[in-house]
């Protein structure tokens, strides 16, 4: 199995990548979206975050919106926070890997180089476009471009000094240019 890391700041079109490896049949596992299950009801973090930020807690799951605000407020507590969901994102990545049996695993993780999760993977990839095209994509996804996302790029590695540590880099101009690239870097590591 080979252990593919997928980074890239936000709105440089990660999600988008992940899926065109899926179509080439790697196995993707996402860190965002095992934040989500871990925070929704039932899910492992509900009930340490919910110690941490009471107010965060709303219909028996952690409120991604309140908690941001929470965090915004009182910043000191994001380590505490990272110690808690941390251990459980990793453990969830490491049950994925264990059940999966495809010969590429691609794991989008945005951050990635910032966590020293880069140093479990064979292979590293980082997406970007340029910074017009990046505010315009987070523009259209959250109908406007707002201080969460401007907060959000100070605490990510800036996306050259990425794209320098990465074994590859796609620029994803188009969804025919991330094929191509996808195809060229599964060519090269299945060899």
């Amino acid at each position: 199995m080979i252990k593919v890391g997928l980074t890239g700041s936000v709105g440089m079109g990660k999600t988008t990548t992940a899926k065109v490896f899926e179509k080439f049949g790697c196995a993707v596992w996402d860190a965002d979206k095992t934040v989500h299950k871990l925070y929704s009801k039932g899910g492992k973090a509900v009930l340490e975050v919910a110690k941490l930020f009471p107010s965060s807690l709303e219909d028996e799951s952690i409120s991604r919106s309140r908690l941001k605000t929470l965090l915004r407020n009182d910043p000191k507590n994001l380590k505490e926070l990272e110690e808690i969901v941390h251990p459980l994102i990793l453990e969830d990545r490491q049950n994925f890997q264990k059940h999966t049996n495809s010969d590429v695993v691609v794991f989008d993780i945005p951050l990635l180089f910032e966590t020293g999760a880069d140093k479990e993977m064979d292979k590293t990839v980082c997406v970007f476009t340029s910074t017009r095209k990046q505010i315009e994509r987070l523009k259209n996804r959250n109908k406007g471009y707002d201080d969460y996302y401007k907060e959000l790029m100070s605490k990510q590695m800036p996306s050259n000094e990425k794209c320098d540590r990465a074994d590859y880099v796609i620029e994803t101009t188009s969804h025919a240019v991330v094929e191509k690239r996808v195809i060229e870097i599964l060519d090269i590591i299945r060899a």
